[in-house]
């Protein structure tokens, strides 16, 4: 889903009453905000819940030893962090069917 397709979803999930108060542009700033406020908490090493969703939490990596797919040689891999996606139940379960 792109950006264009995430807020034609989000105007037309609106009221009919409330599209007349929510112009495209209010809907891509608050889209904006919020993905900033996200990014913001993940770079501290908070958790972000997704209501319905799950959570989106930063995790420590280990340093380990990769190999380069081109040449097949050993290479240092630093330690690190990643963002990691937990489901709730409910929606796992919905995604199992």
């Amino acid at each position: 889903m792109t950006k264009k397709e995430l807020i034609d979803g989000i105007m037309d999930s609106l009221p009919q009453h409330g599209r007349g108060v929510a112009s495209r542009l209010h809907v891509e700033s608050m889209l904006e905000a919020t993905c900033n406020v996200m990014a913001a908490e993940l770079l501290g090493g908070g958790e972000v819940s997704l209501p319905g969703i799950g959570k989106l939490k930063t995790v420590a990596t280990k340093a380990r030893t990769g190999r380069n797919p081109k040449t097949g040689e050993p290479l240092e891999i630093p330690a690190g962090r990643k963002v990691v996606f937990s489901p709730f139940r409910d929606f796992r379960d919905a995604l199992k069917g």
